[in-house]
């Protein structure tokens, strides 16, 4: 007779692509696979489970996909490797043709994967059924930061985005529910929860009496994180009411705001739902309400018709915000988008060179946020040591590095900015 209890717990390694949604899907993975009696561990350790939790916001989010897939096979050759994510969900074919891999699951079935794996495996392995409670994920499995999904889903249908096709439509989590996931993760140690989502302004167009400013206050008053962040808000969606919130020092003070493009015309064919002057009034509104807030955004480059003069419309408006941080990217085309039919006229050389110029205002506007507070103390959440360095989070998005002989893995501390290295700051501990 078998000793189940004797057994090794099998492993199981969750790779996570793309946005923040996708890490909180992978933190819900994680927390089921522990339930199911899997021991989570990193991606480089020896696993009997590989979940890569793919992107598919462009070709080359599906090509990493593809690389992750078959290096997860080289380097776990026994391993069950499964494919799950926005790119599973879009093109399901295209990966089970891969011979590296042997499941593939969509977000349609993520919520039953962990059962999608043990049914594969059968009795190849036989999680522990002690009676004992499960073991804890450790907060250095996510870091030290939880994502928990408020919402999934999104009705814009902007011409350029595949995510629609790959989420579903917009449908809000109940509050309560939201709570306790918050609270789970508050107890198992984790000091900072994100709120995430695709549409996170959307938040409770279907439930009763409630919307994101809302939940955030509900949240705020009944749950004891350290602190809180939001991930991504449009433009059209600050507001005085909103804003009032980070009155309350546990939020986070760092507004993500995708602009796109500076272009009116380029907006409209986005089909966008608001213009560059909505655009500069939400990020005048932030400022005068949260002084040290910072502002991060997501460009476009090279959309379809996308002339010199677009162009320069959306670096001039870049400029002259002053972003913490841009994340760029080349316009690409994505079968089943309605922008997937326009003439892509942009010649890749012309994309390049734009993406080039905003990723050097990009630097170069990091560099000036950052030095606006050298001589200042700032909250950081420290992460890890790495080299003789302790490497963490300012409340306001700064990426830090220090000497410390003190052991700072998931706390909260402050710490004085004295300098600046490549695109972190140096800090002194308090």
């Amino acid at each position: 007779m078998i000793d189940l209890e004797l057994q090794p717990m099998p492993r199981v390694a969750i790779e996570t692509h793309g946005c923040k949604l996708n890490q909180a899907d992978s933190g819900g993975l994680a927390t089921e696979f522990a339930h199911a009696g899997f021991e989570v561990v990193g991606e480089d350790t020896p696993v009997d489970v590989y979940v890569v939790n793919s992107c598919t916001v462009t070709h080359v989010a599906d090509s990493k996909a593809r690389q992750a897939l078959r290096s997860a096979r080289r380097r776990h050759p026994n391993a069950t490797i499964v494919a799950t994510g926005c790119y599973a969900q879009r093109s399901p074919e295209t990966l089970r043709q891969l011979n590296e891999v042997d499941l593939v699951v969509g977000n349609t079935e993520k919520a039953s994967l962990v059962r999608h794996v043990i049914d594969w495996t059968g009795d190849e392995f036989v999680p522990c059924a002690t009676g004992d409670d499960v073991q804890a994920i450790s907060p250095s499995a996510a870091r030290t930061r939880a994502m928990v999904k408020i919402q999934e889903g999104c009705n814009q249908v902007c011409a350029y985005c595949i995510v629609p096709k790959v989420r579903g439509r917009e449908r809000s989590i109940p509050p309560d529910e939201i709570v306790r996931t918050i609270d789970g993760y508050t107890n198992r140690g984790y000091k900072e929860v994100v709120l995430t989502g695709t549409q996170l302004g959307s938040y409770g167009f279907d439930l009763e009496e409630i919307d994101l400013t809302g939940l955030i206050r509900y949240v705020l008053d009944r749950c004891d994180m350290a602190r809180l962040r939001v991930s991504s808000l449009q433009a059209h969606e600050i507001d005085h009411g909103l804003l009032t919130l980070w009155s309350d020092d546990r939020l986070a003070p760092h507004f993500h705001l995708p602009l796109q493009s500076g272009s009116d015309a380029v907006l409209k064919r986005m089909r966008r739902r608001y213009d560059s002057n909505q655009f500069l009034g939400a990020v005048d509104a932030i400022r005068k309400a949260i002084p040290d807030a910072a502002i991060t955004t997501d460009v476009i480059a090279g959309f379809p018709d996308e002339t010199e003069g677009n162009f320069e419309q959306t670096y001039r408006l870049c400029r002259d915000v002053g972003f913490a941080s841009m994340h760029v990217f080349p316009y690409s085309s994505r079968p089943g988008t309605s922008a997937a039919h326009f003439r892509d006229d942009v010649p890749s050389q012309v994309k390049s060179e734009r993406v080039g110029r905003l990723i050097a205002l990009s630097q170069k506007q990091g560099t000036n946020y950052r030095s606006g507070f050298v001589g200042t103390s700032r909250r950081v959440l420290w992460e890890s040591r790495k080299a003789d360095k302790w490497v963490g989070l300012t409340d306001n998005y700064i990426r830090v590095a220090a000497h410390s002989d003190l052991e700072l893995a998931n706390e909260i501390t402050w710490a004085r900015i004295v300098g600046l290295s490549g695109q972190s700051a140096i800090v002194k501990v308090e």
